[in-house]
């Protein structure tokens, strides 16, 4: 659990923050002064994920606690009634996260946000392309003051070679004048790689006098414009916070789309999709691949005996046993109601009774925890074919599947396979 230090004098802002945060999953260390909060960074366990600073308090007024903070390497959000332009200098010269305004109840959800906002930044690739050295630094800069790994390229050329050994990098910021290949180039190149679905692009310019060059970044394929001489830390941040959170958006629809929404498994119509395209990797005899077809034993009963809140525990549970035990390069998916399926992927055909047999094991021996001391026992019964002797995906599915209906008729709880 990540620690958040807090620092601030009112006891109503303190405690509204803790419960915040505390819902959200983190741990909230808080200081009421200055001293209290020097004093905690002083202890040998002060590894605070980030800060919420008061700008105004009684040992420190003027920010004074947010230099010390910043300069320990902890990023820092300021939280503050005070809106004057002269705080909200001193607070963005100290290279904060953010300034937040104590104006209205949704300050304390944005905060909490913004938190998140940088714990997902660590896993974030962004890249920066200019071609002069003081730019690149500055956006850098801050950037990682976001906690963003931040790659940089003078041109649009090392942009490119960047992005072919990086291309889970999320979001590139681009210059237009630049030498080789200007931004509108790059752009579309970097288009014809990766979509908008993958990648976010911000073009940016030190030109104010050119009006159309937003508008023609953007018809180019980028998502953004910034104009380089005038932007505000402020609007920086904004704008790349909206990209990262469109790209995020993206993904879970995209995710929603193929997982199941009670296990978290793929789901019938992706187990499809994607298993024809191992397939094809099998008639190439690229590839070999074992299906297994999965159904919990008398699932009806345990509906009807303890509800359906248990009934939908229990696939949970199964299904978490199913991912933690096949590999990453397996395919599982849970097919509708009690039944799942398995592809696994290149296995050695000697050890895939054991593989399965293995599961079986351990979904008999993981008893249920239903709550009130109470657990209850479940078993699956697996039938598994081989992609050896069969012509398509459907037909290799249908030989689990009968194998699995013998497993049934032979007690439950066991495995067959060809």
């Amino acid at each position: 659990m990540k620690k958040i230090l807090v620092v601030e004098d009112s006891r109503v802002v303190g405690t509204l923050l803790g419960n915040k945060l505390c819902k959200a999953g983190y741990k909230m260390v808080w200081a009421e002064s200055m001293a209290q909060a020097l004093a905690l960074l002083g202890e040998e366990d002060a590894d605070f994920f980030c800060a919420i600073l008061d700008f105004s308090l009684p040992d420190a007024p003027d920010g004074a606690i947010i230099p010390e903070v910043v300069a320990r390497g902890i990023p820092a959000l300021v939280f503050t009634g005070n809106i004057c332009n002269r705080v909200r200098e001193l607070a963005w010269g100290n290279s904060v996260v953010d300034y937040v305004l104590k104006d209205n109840p949704f300050s304390y959800d944005y905060l909490v946000d913004m938190v998140r906002r940088l714990e997902r930044n660590q896993t974030i690739k962004v890249l920066v392309v200019d071609d002069s050295a003081f730019s690149r630094k500055m956006m850098a800069d801050l950037l990682r003051v976001h906690l963003l790994e931040v790659h940089t390229a003078a041109n649009g050329r090392e942009a490119m070679a960047l992005l072919a050994d990086h291309p889970d990098i999320a979001l590139v910021i681009a210059d237009f004048h630049m030498p080789e290949m200007d931004g509108f180039a790059l752009t579309q190149a970097i288009r014809q790689r990766f979509s908008r679905e993958d990648l976010a692009i911000i073009g940016i310019s030190s030109s104010c006098t050119d009006r159309t060059m937003p508008a023609r970044f953007i018809k180019y394929g980028a998502n953004d414009f910034i104009v380089k001489q005038s932007f505000l830390a402020e609007e920086f941040y904004s704008r790349v916070n909206q990209c990262l959170d469109d790209l995020e958006n993206i993904r879970r629809l995209r995710e929603a789309a193929v997982r199941d929404f009670l296990t978290g498994l793929y789901n019938r119509r992706y187990f499809f999709d994607f298993g024809h395209k191992l397939f094809a990797n099998v008639a190439r005899k690229n590839i070999t691949l074992t299906c297994g077809m999965i159904d919990i034993d008398l699932f009806k009963n345990v509906n009807d005996t303890y509800g359906h809140d248990v009934g939908d525990v229990a696939l949970r549970h199964i299904a978490d046993i199913m991912a933690r035990r096949m590999r990453e390069t397996d395919l599982v998916a849970r097919m509708g109601g009690e039944e799942f399926c398995v592809l696994a992927v290149n296995a050695d055909a000697a050890s895939v009774p054991a593989l399965f047999e293995d599961l079986r094991r351990r979904v008999a021996e993981a008893a249920l925890d239903i709550g009130g001391g109470q657990r209850i026992g479940l078993t699956v019964s697996i039938g598994v074919a081989g992609s050896d002797d069969v012509f398509s995906l459907e037909e290799m599915v249908k030989r689990a599947d009968e194998r699995l209906f013998l497993a049934k008729q032979a007690g439950r709880n066991r495995v067959v396979a060809g």
